[in-house]
């Protein structure tokens, strides 16, 4: 194996290991580095969204095997995120990525944001809120969209605002991840009929592998680790990178 496919087998390993423990950041983070390394948006996202297709099954499976999936929850998200991911990545699709590029470089940012700001709010509630009405389900279909249009954000917009609002933590991570597997192959079969995959299976195969392997360690280590500490981690990450790439595409 290659040196370019370790590195992304290593970003793909990191990105998966805070996906499956946070419920999400894995497209956030993936896409982040794609970008800094200068791949157009479109190609980015759907490079990771082809590699998610097996790191989400085989999490989501984790998840299920746990006992972590709250199968109503399931049935609010899972239209409305295909819907919203499905159209999402059409758009993405259509619009030249030179254009596009500085647009998710600030959507990541602002991703980075949202990752911190939830990691400083968010406080444990001693009763869980059961109840998934049909907010659940326009979150769903906002979270789908920004997933394809900025190659992740699935994970930091649908989990951290359901745990925000007194959902069960372990049974939302898990949850969200089953249900971002059929998410994300809406969105990597209009990304398949869209752009050509040619010269970019090196970064799918990197992600994948890496992926694949940190998944199910990810599921076992998700109520274990320092959830706030890792949170910030990534955030500060992501708007570091995000400013990065918005420097590049400013000044060439």
């Amino acid at each position: 194996m290659d040196l370019g496919i370790l590195v992304f087998v290593l970003v793909g390993f990191i990105a998966q290991m805070i996906d499956g423990a946070l419920g999400m950041a894995y497209g956030v983070s993936s896409n982040t580095f794609l970008l800094s390394l200068g791949i157009p948006p479109a190609a980015a996202s759907a490079s990771v969204h082809m590699a998610e297709v097996v790191t989400t099954g085989i999490s989501g499976f984790s998840h299920w095997k746990l006992g972590n999936v709250d199968w109503k929850l399931v049935r609010r998200l899972l239209v409305p995120g295909i819907i919203g991911g499905v159209a999402g990545a059409y758009i993405l699709t259509a619009i030249d990525g030179n254009i596009i590029k500085p647009y998710i470089a600030l959507y990541l940012l602002v991703m980075g944001g949202v990752i911190i700001y939830k990691a400083l709010t968010l406080k444990p509630r001693h009763k869980m809120d059961a109840y998934h009405g049909p907010r659940v389900s326009l979150l769903g279909l906002f979270g789908g969209f920004c997933d394809a249009i900025g190659g992740g954000g699935w994970g930091p917009v649908v989990t951290s605002t359901l745990v925000a609002h007194g959902k069960n933590p372990r049974m939302t991570i898990g949850s969200v991840n089953f249900t971002e597997f059929f998410v994300t192959f809406s969105e990597s079969i209009l990304f398949i009929f869209a752009l050509s995959f040619g010269e970019y299976w090196k970064i799918i195969l990197g992600l994948l592998i890496g992926g694949a392997i940190a998944a199910p360690i990810a599921a076992k280590l998700s109520q274990r680790l320092p959830v706030k500490t890792l949170m910030i981690t990534v955030g500060i990450i992501i708007i570091a990178l995000s400013l990065r790439t918005l420097y590049m595409t400013i000044f060439p």
